[in-house]
């Protein structure tokens, strides 16, 4: 399944209007034509009176398949992903007089929603996002983890989801930025606050949520949020060798239910504990069935010359996939990424996640799936079991467990160190990660940990699946979905991740063991080398001449987007450029260091260009008493390299030049420091003021559009003018 979108709006009926159909279909194809996939041979159009659905790569072909009728009640569904337990809930239809062992997954849903209602959602197990619509509601569910993204838009009148953000905009929704989607991109990115976008009214259907969408009598919509599942402390009872014995059997288990039938399924092989663990596991079963499991591993080119091991990345991860190899006598194969194979998908990367993404770290993971994705169907990996078993650092080092903040990117000066200073002292990040970082503890559940340091650990816990595993599981969902590949995440089954949030530290780091309750379970499946090897992330490149080409392309960026100017210091990335490079000092995570933030500001550039008017906006305040008495707005037009500027001030504060003086260093800052060509103002004719105030900045009359604007106190129309400056430097 590659993705999903649809709408729910009261306005028309659309069966009773062929004018107005045509109108919905065509909506509804612009988001179909949106959802990025290489799959689109099975995509199709659903639309009943007040809702229409759509689906990329949908698993069945009839338009009837999407609708059941049981007792009198019928319901529709449009659904995206995987459901890995379909056999034991069809056997819970066995007694209804239901008919369940062919029925695909969309059929089977529905029946279990007709049947159970809403309580059936918390025991589907699996990877997905779905809608249903019955009876003039609408209900769009995600599932416990969030492997399959979801987002949504509502008015009074329409409610719009999706499984990609630009779907939502394909409908007809304009993408708007705001000084929280810039806290987002450079306080908190790749992460995101759970539940919110990037761009103003857009929303994440959270992980373990369902949204139930209704209107009242005058057509106003309104939806309410539900929680179906989310992680909660109980009290670990179970001794330590039952203990190792459950995760085994849930591991396995979640595996088992993974290995779908009658297709080609490989592993994602880097030598580390969790990988090869899933990959031994993987290969036992599909040995017993006589199918073969392929492996692939990851490398870069050059690194055997470049590569100088640090703390985090402390060595090359081929001699320790040879071993796994060797052990299993799997069907393996290298995949080598050169530096410009990274650079080519930096711009996909960006088109998948509408947002800048984890630069070379993601765009380097597409390149991998591309080449997967030829030869197979699944790829299981090994992701998340760092922050399931607390593999990480910052579950071990004192300086980062009591920092108080989100350790995996603790330090906002190294963040912003490339961006320009009044940029962002204007966004007050620091105020704004504070509040992320406190709001999400404050919905940390209590729990009985024994002392100070292991409750910390808990809450680091909690941060880490609700953040960083997001982070992860949304970068090899949108990579792999990209290139037609079903990459799959063991170590996310729900039941795991529940089960293992509440053992103790002392059963899941025994004698100071990482990973030990994951060793334990690998002892039938591992060589020692391998349980015993020191964590190391997902590889990336060291060679030199990556950099070099990231901070070519990065400095033309500069000419080719002035808006860029405006954001980040030119001065800052050439003096890094030319400057001493440690790779040992990230700002996310443990791999994105200095050339990751090259690369992650060109994707800013990318996704700035890509949704073209974007917002700025300064505070006018007294400089003695710092009150503040006005604001100035700047909307790019990055097509024709124009500031179209907006100003507003207290009545209070009227005619005594503080809104000429601070327009004036505006218009000097944009044009000295950013290069604009040219900055307008369209302002009605009514407005003496503001016409006062453009013309003492040496803003000259370009044109008179008649009768534009609507005077709201008058009811007459009034003329636009069209005032505008040259940068003559």
């Amino acid at each position: 399944m590659s993705g999903i979108a649809g709408y729910f709006q009261t306005e028309f009926d659309v069966e009773r209007n062929h004018t107005l159909y045509a109108i919905y279909e065509s909506k509804l194809t612009n988001m179909q034509d949106s959802l990025i996939t290489n799959c689109h041979e099975n995509s199709i159009i659903y639309m009943k009176h007040h809702i229409g659905f759509t689906a990329s790569n949908f698993s069945v072909a009839h338009r009837d398949s999407l609708s059941v009728t049981y007792k009198n009640r019928t319901a529709s569904i449009v659904f995206t992903g995987n459901i890995y337990n379909s056999n034991e809930l069809k056997y819970k239809l066995s007694s209804y007089d239901i008919s369940a062992y062919e029925l695909c997954n969309e059929k089977l849903i529905l029946y279990l929603y007709l049947v159970f209602g809403e309580d059936i959602f918390k025991e589907i197990n699996g990877g997905f996002s779905f809608a249903i619509y019955e009876n003039n509601s609408l209900i769009i569910v995600r599932d416990p983890i969030g492997i399959k993204p979801l987002f949504y838009h509502c008015t009074n009148n329409h409610f719009i989801f999706a499984s990609q953000q630009k779907s939502i905009f394909a409908y007809g929704i304009k993408p708007e930025l705001t000084n929280e989607s810039w806290c987002e991109i450079i306080g908190l990115g790749p992460a995101r606050t759970p539940g919110k976008s990037l761009f103003k009214n857009i929303f994440e259907v959270l992980p373990g949520n369902y949204i139930k969408v209704t209107f009242n009598s005058q057509g106003i919509i309104s939806y309410q949020t539900h929680c179906y599942w989310e992680l909660t402390y109980n009290h670990h009872a179970d001794p330590y060798l039952d203990t190792v014995d459950k995760v085994n059997y849930l591991i396995k288990d979640s595996i088992k239910k993974q290995l779908t039938k009658d297709t080609t399924i490989c592993s994602l092989l880097s030598g580390g504990i969790d990988s090869s663990l899933v990959t031994s596991i993987a290969k036992s079963m599909m040995d017993k069935e006589n199918r073969e499991l392929k492996t692939y591993a990851f490398e870069f080119e050059g690194n055997e010359n470049f590569f100088n091991g640090n703390s985090f990345q402390n060595s090359l991860d081929r001699p320790y996939v040879e071993t796994m190899r060797k052990y299993l006598n799997s069907n393996h194969k290298y995949l080598t990424c050169d530096s410009s194979g990274q650079i080519k998908y930096l711009k996909e990367t960006v088109d998948m996640r509408d947002a800048p993404c984890m630069a070379d770290i993601e765009s380097s993971l597409m390149y991998f799936c591309n080449e997967i994705s030829e030869t197979n169907n699944i790829a299981l990996t090994g992701e998340c079991a760092d922050e399931v078993f607390g593999g990480y650092p910052w579950f071990h080092r004192d300086e980062m467990i009591n920092s108080n903040s989100f350790p995996w990117s603790k330090d906002l000066s190294v963040r912003t160190s490339l961006f320009n200073d009044s940029f962002i002292q204007s966004l007050n990040l620091k105020e704004y990660v504070d509040d992320a970082y406190k709001t999400s503890l404050s919905k940390c559940p209590e729990s009985d940990c024994s002392n100070e340091k292991d409750k910390r650990r808990f809450e680091i816990g909690y941060l880490t699946i609700n953040w960083f595993m997001m982070t992860l599981v949304n970068r090899m969902e949108r990579c792999s979905v990209f290139s037609g590949l079903d990459a799959r995440v063991p170590f996310a089954d729900y039941r795991l991740v529940s089960y293992v949030f509440s053992i103790p530290w002392e059963y899941k780091c025994k004698e100071g063991s990482v990973k030990h309750l994951l060793k334990e379970c690998g002892k039938d499946f591992l060589p020692p080398e391998i349980i015993n090897r020191k964590k190391s992330p997902y590889p990336k490149t060291y060679n030199p001449e990556y950099e070099k080409m990231i901070g070519k392309l990065l400095l033309e960026e500069f000419d080719n987007n002035y808006a860029l100017n405006f954001i980040v210091d030119k001065n800052k990335v050439i003096n890094y450029i030319n400057s001493s490079k440690d790779y040992g000092k990230p700002w996310y995570g443990q791999l994105m260091a200095g050339p990751q933030m090259l690369a992650y500001i060109l994707q800013i550039s990318y996704w700035l260009k890509k949704y073209e008017e974007n917002g700025f906006e300064w505070c006018i305040e007294i400089k003695d008493t710092k009150e503040v008495i006005g604001v100035i707005s700047a909307n790019t037009s990055y097509k024709y390299n124009t500031l179209e500027i907006g100003y507003s001030i207290s009545s209070k504060y009227w005619n005594k030049g503080y809104t000429t003086e601070a327009v004036k260093t505006i218009i000097d800052y944009l044009f000295n420091e950013c290069n604009y060509n040219i900055i307008e103002a369209v302002i009605p004719s009514n407005n003496i003021g503001s016409i006062k105030v453009a013309e003492k900045c040496g803003m000259k009359l370009e044109a008179t559009l008649k009768e534009r604007y609507k005077n709201k106190l008058t009811g007459k129309m009034n003329d636009l003018l069209i005032y505008s400056i040259f940068n003559n430097n």
